[in-house]
């Protein structure tokens, strides 16, 4: 059975249930690599050297400090951290319920399950129906590791889930990006961009997606223990878009789907004058000639 991260409990004014995080993803899946001496492939070895001494130190030796200027530090023991730990940081806070679309993706970063002790089962219950029904998130926070993060509270099924976010100050503003902002856009490839997305629409099915890169690496590093020549699959070219219509018209093709006629935009002031009644231009030629 995996280990709880943190125990403790959420705080919604004075109702509190006691809980214990755990992680929603399963680290195994990754691939780790060593480095190597390339003469012997014997592994590379890090030591812990004091700066001053040029000598490797014993882990029974080693404190923690912060460095509160260039070169000077003071020492802090794990006694002076737990001084530091205040009843909050046993506690998930709530402190305001927002509507869940209102929040932009990129302040979310880690989740975690969030599994209630058996006397908090009514309380958890209850809040996580609250949620749903209201299609709110329970904003608040929590310290881990010595750092208080940022935190929404959500269903999901069964399970409230605890996601760590950034704090609005941590993230950096996208106004220095070049971006186009102010470009119009062609009637004609919107119409093409929709039914591309419409041949693309489909279900939340997540069990479809997998890690293809994890799985074609597994496989080459498996020939190569063999002693074969590594082969992967061929992927798929991608060529350089040129002319944005013609790259939107293809991709419906590939997809079974023909594109359809957009609606004509209209004409320039020029054609339309050329398509006019001419017959003013040649009352004026007669006249011209009288």
């Amino acid at each position: 059975m995996a280990r709880p991260i943190w125990k403790g409990g959420i705080s919604v004014g004075l109702v509190n249930i006691p809980v214990s995080l755990y992680a929603t993803s399963e680290a195994s899946e990754e691939i780790g690599f060593r480095q190597l001496h390339r003469k012997d492939l014997a592994p590379i070895q890090y030591r812990r050297v004091c700066s001053a001494e040029g000598a490797e130190v014993p882990w029974g030796e080693i404190v923690k400090g912060y460095e509160y200027d260039k070169g000077q530090f003071v020492l802090i023991t794990d006694e002076d951290l737990a001084k530091a730990r205040v009843e909050a940081t046993q506690a998930i806070e709530v402190r305001d319920f927002v509507p869940a679309d209102a929040i932009p993706w990129t302040f979310f970063e880690n989740a975690y399950y969030v599994e209630p002790a058996k006397q908090g089962f009514r309380a958890y219950a209850l809040l996580r129906e609250a949620l749903k029904e209201t299609g709110r998130v329970g904003i608040g926070t929590i310290v881990l590791r010595q750092r208080e993060h940022l935190t929404a509270l959500r269903p999901t099924e069964d399970v409230l889930v605890l996601a760590m976010m950034r704090f609005a100050q941590e993230l950096r503003s996208p106004d220095t990006l070049d971006l186009p902002r102010g470009t119009a856009v062609d009637p004609r490839e919107m119409t093409l961009a929709r039914q591309l997305i419409d041949t693309l629409a489909a279900d939340w099915k997540p069990e479809q997606y997998r890690d293809t890169y994890t799985d074609i690496l597994r496989g080459a590093i498996q020939q190569k223990i063999e002693g074969k020549e590594i082969a992967v699959p061929a992927g798929k070219p991608r060529a350089e878009v040129i002319d944005l219509m013609e790259a939107l018209r293809r991709s419906l093709e590939e997809r079974g789907k023909k594109p359809e006629a957009p609606a004509r935009a209209e004409a320039p002031a020029r054609k339309r004058m050329a398509r006019e009644d001419p017959a003013p231009r040649k009352v004026a030629k007669k006249a011209r000639g009288a």
